[in-house]
């Protein structure tokens, strides 16, 4: 019977028998720290109401110009701090700032500031957190590896983003807004665990993942602190990555401003609550095509593929939105947009950094993560803004200029899966060619 499970196991997800351990801990891993963030997210997302779009665009601003700091010091942590300390270092401290920022609501009676602090440093985290667990997993699966679990790892993401509303959307107004942040502190300090369990799995060689450096995870990466920026902006491909982040990033700006808009005139609670709702439903439709599709997508059609499909609809839904404008056809470009990102979209772009060295998942990456995407929410913000507000333009001038920037998503997305693939192609034909040792 445990034969013919894993089977039915391997033909359905294409996962090893022997992968099934550290694939289940990186699953449940991925799932709590998504619930975590999105008990939190609905929180942040009802306050940006309050604000108008200069005031949203301005903390944006601020965010960018955070990130970029702390991406440095990250920079220079990850450059002293053994790796089998420095990602369970990472979300034990951001749970000691959930608490702090608990305590704080209790201890002022103003929360203003509170608010905005608590809304920029949730928009922080949520890029960080999840850019600090695709590199730990690149680091630990190999390339073909990823093709076959990433997608599985995208499902489990999904699935703690739907788990993770449930508690602002059923018991926002008996818990409070507030005591939300506890919770999500106590889901962040569970994981700490699964770390450490990944890190022993890694150094027995469960995975295929061959160590960049003999000494695995118990030393430093080493290095300069600032080398992320300079390895970023030293190589056309990591480039590239970051112009699809980019990207991405107007498109997810310019409808989250229209979506911020419409609610304008409903209370804090009930916002939340429509939030949720709408971060259950992108979630729940998420989940089975990270599951069983992604995988085969990408085994079987590419990575140019997988990373390229998604861009390609926005072009097609920004030229509907241009036609025929309207509230219907928003929401379902908002759905389609943030469901194919987490299915497709993300697990695919991850692929890209397991043929990568460690240095330049730890230091890089982030900077591509966190302060290019920013950086694109501060350039999107204000054009927005300008657009809106200072032009006048309509949403059906927008969504022409939407769909440009989307056709340009697409382009540069057949780029990066090209590189790859012929990438992996060079690097296969070499280990054929070598000889046995």
């Amino acid at each position: 019977m445990p034969s013919v499970f894993l089977r039915y196991v391997n033909k359905l997800i294409k996962i090893e028998p022997h992968e099934i351990p550290a694939a289940a801990m990186s699953f449940l891993f991925v799932l709590i720290l998504m619930g975590a963030y999105y008990v939190l997210r609905p929180v942040r997302d009802a306050m940006s109401s309050d604000w108008s779009d200069a005031e949203l665009s301005w903390l944006w601003t601020l965010n960018f110009f955070i990130s970029a700091g702390a991406v440095l010091a990250y920079g220079y942590i990850v450059s002293r701090i053994e790796l089998r300390k420095l990602v369970p270092g990472v979300y034990f401290f951001f749970a000691a700032s959930f608490l702090l920022f608990f305590a704080a609501t209790h201890w002022f009676d103003n929360t203003a500031l509170i608010d905005k602090s608590f809304y920029v440093w949730v928009s922080f985290f949520a890029m960080f957190h999840i850019s600090v667990f695709w590199s730990f997993m690149s680091d630990i699966y190999s390339r073909s590896q990823s093709r076959r679990l990433f997608g599985v790892f995208g499902a489990g993401a999904s699935i703690g983003a739907v788990a993770g509303p449930f508690l602002p959307v059923l018991l926002g107004e008996i818990l409070g807004v507030y005591n939300l942040l506890l919770v999500a502190a106590l889901m962040l300090l569970l994981i700490i665990p699964l770390i450490f369990y990944l890190d022993r799995t890694r150094m027995a060689g469960a995975t295929e993942r061959k160590s960049d450096s003999p000494s695995g995870s118990t030393q430093s990466i080493g290095g300069d602190f600032f080398a992320g920026f300079t390895d970023f902006l030293g190589h056309r491909f990591l480039l590239a990555i970051g112009l699809f982040i980019l990207l991405y990033t107007i498109m997810s700006t310019f409808v989250y401003f229209e979506l911020k808009n419409v609610m304008v005139d409903y209370d804090r609670a009930t916002r939340a609550q429509y939030w949720g709702m709408m971060d259950l439903v992108v979630n729940s439709l998420a989940i089975a095509t990270a599951l069983f599709a992604t995988g085969r997508l990408a085994t079987k059609l590419g990575l140019t593929v997988t990373l390229a499909l998604v861009p390609a609809i926005m072009v097609l839904g920004w030229t509907a939105v241009a036609i025929a404008p309207g509230l219907a056809i928003m929401v379902a470009l908002q759905i389609i947009r943030r469901a194919g990102n987490y299915a497709i979209t993300r697990p695919g772009r991850e692929m890209l950094f397991t043929g990568v060295e460690r240095e330049t998942r730890f230091k890089t990456k982030p900077v591509i993560d966190i302060v290019v995407y920013r950086g694109g929410d501060v350039l999107a913000s204000w054009t927005y803004t300008g657009l809106a507000q200072g032009i006048g333009l309509g949403l059906s001038a927008i969504a022409i200029v939407a769909a440009a920037i989307a056709l340009l998503w697409t382009l540069v997305a057949v780029f990066l899966g090209n590189h790859h693939e012929k990438t992996n192609n060079c690097l296969e034909a070499t280990s054929r060619t070598q000889p046995e040792t």
